[in-house]
């Protein structure tokens, strides 16, 4: 198992946090890199095992908000045509383990907000998102998810609600594929650079996706538990600070 202190308290956490993760349509990077931080993994087993992870669960939530009618393929399409080739790009480039720790702690602070509703909230207007528009945001997104080992869901869903492109369902629905593709795209980058996935890794695949079926079965329908989500903002908070002052 990793060489960590306290994996069983890790390992009761890492369900917790892909069931809530899931219950919003989105693959958890985020939080499992925030949780690793926390436990003191190192940047080299946070990034393929935050995407490996990431594979499974937003696989299982994409499945059951796909199964609910939300999905958008245009819209998903507009974002995913340059977020894939650029999340491989991203992938394949490694920078130093301080810079990743400080670009890690700036993007936890998207998911705080997201799960504390600060900002992305529904509207009833649903405006046509254009085809440059989601080139632009979808390349960018993709790049970073590569490069730090995020779906890109958990910044694409507040982006796509800010702008009115689509409902919290239908973002949800398109963030999680999003979220799946990116991950696949920025790990094969991982692979072309000669790393890879311990086997331990995939123990944590089976743990993680307990929470990502309970958390997609329940999200897709009206599940909305906002006492759990502060919860994780403040671990997000602590793995947000601690990367960027270590």
């Amino acid at each position: 198992m990793f060489q960590i202190e306290n994996i069983y308290l890790f390992l009761l956490i890492l369900p917790i946090v892909s069931f809530l993760y899931s219950s919003v349509g989105h693959g958890g990077a985020s939080g499992y890199l925030a949780l690793m931080a926390l436990f003191s993994f190192t940047p080299e087993t946070m990034k393929p095992t935050a995407l490996l992870l990431n594979l499974f669960v937003a696989g299982i939530s994409f499945y059951y908000y796909y199964k609910e009618g939300y999905f958008n393929k245009k819209l998903f399409l507009s974002f995913a045509i340059t977020s894939i080739p650029l999340a491989f790009l991203g992938g394949t480039i490694e920078i130093d383990a301080s810079i990743y720790k400080k670009i890690l702690a700036v993007l936890l602070v998207f998911a705080i907000l997201k799960m504390l509703n600060i900002f992305g909230k529904e509207s009833d207007t649903v405006k046509q998102v254009k085809l440059w528009q989601g080139l632009v945001v979808g390349g960018i997104i993709g790049f970073f998810s590569g490069l730090i080992g995020i779906g890109g869901g958990i910044i694409l869903t507040p982006v796509i609600l800010l702008l009115h492109w689509g409902k919290m369902k239908e973002a949800a629905a398109v963030s999680a594929l999003f979220i799946w593709v990116n991950s696949a795209s920025g790990l094969i980058g991982q692979f072309s650079t000669g790393i890879h996935l311990s086997n331990e890794s995939f123990i944590l695949v089976g743990v993680a996706m307990v929470g990502g079926i309970l958390g997609g079965y329940f999200g897709s329908k009206k599940f909305n538990n906002q006492k759990l989500r502060y919860i994780l903002a403040l671990v997000l908070a602590m793995a947000s600070l601690k990367l960027f002052f270590t």
